[in-house]
């Protein structure tokens, strides 16, 4: 087995942070509405490219599909469960000639987030044999995260991670631990650790091949968990600085308009200094 570790510090999300964030998003969506078989805004403006074509609108059983007509994927997303106090129950799928990506998504009390779950699978078309199949699992505990970043100095941490990604394929298996610890200026420390095994007669094949690249394997995990800290902050910092207005009017903009686009100074209703205080 291989393991490679690397830590990041990135803005801290706490509580109150998140609900801002949360309490806002979901308002937006329920404010949406049917016409025909169009999802619109409160203000009559069309989601481009997306339908309801099976169910009522944001009810156990709803069916959304994508409709842009030169996409090489086709998804659809299926409400199982919408219940801001209770869970938020959703499953995706996204289909292409070479792929099917089928997710389960669930958020337990989602106007205060407690846990998120996500399960996944991936299958070639049909007949690829089993190299084309893989499964994966993402747990996100809340407030086991909250608790273990406000662990005093010195503590050891959570034997069980509160951020988990487990991943497995014929060949490998591969599990992704993250725990964070408070720091000064509002942000936390997170370590990322990562573990890689080969599965059966392959695993000696596999570890072999990892330590061969070992220096590459290393850098490039250190790369991306550093790529991911910076969008982390650059996503988050950008968030929190919007007022509640320019909040609801970028979650507008990013809904009606396909080309993404950056948040500007022009349109927050605040201006801060620095990161976010936590």
């Amino acid at each position: 087995m291989t393991v490679l570790r690397h830590s990041v510090s990135v803005l801290a999300l706490r509580p109150d942070r998140l609900w801002r964030l949360t309490t806002p998003l979901l308002d937006f969506v329920e404010s949406t509405r049917v016409r025909g078989d169009e999802i619109v805004l409160d203000d009559g403006r069309p989601v481009p490219d997306l339908r309801l074509v099976e169910g009522r609108h944001l009810r156990p059983g709803a069916r959304y599909a994508s409709v842009k007509a030169d996409a090489e994927d086709q998804m659809t997303v299926v409400v199982r469960a919408w219940q801001r106090r209770k869970a938020i129950v959703a499953e995706q799928t996204v289909s292409s000639d070479d792929m099917t990506v089928r997710l389960s998504i669930r958020l337990d009390t989602p106007d205060r987030p407690r846990r998120l779950d996500v399960d996944g699978w991936a299958n070639g078309p049909e007949g690829s044999g089993p190299l084309r199949r893989g499964s994966g699992r993402a747990r996100l505990d809340l407030t086991a995260w909250w608790a273990a970043a406000d662990l005093p100095p010195g503590t050891p941490p959570p034997p069980r991670a509160p951020a988990t990604v487990r991943l497995k394929h014929r060949l490998a298996t591969a599990r992704l631990d993250l725990r964070p610890r408070y720091e000064d200026g509002g942000r936390w420390r997170v370590d990322v650790s990562a573990a890689v095994r080969g599965r059966w007669l392959l695993r000696p094949v596999v570890a072999v091949a990892l330590m061969v690249a070992g220096s590459r394997v290393r850098r490039g995990f250190r790369t991306a968990v550093e790529q991911a800290a910076e969008a982390w902050d650059r996503s988050v910092g950008e968030l929190l600085a919007l007022s509640p207005d320019a909040l609801r009017a970028e979650l507008a903009k990013q809904a009606t308009d396909p080309t993404p686009a950056k948040p500007t100074d022009a349109a927050r209703g605040e201006t801060r200094t620095g990161g976010p205080a936590a």
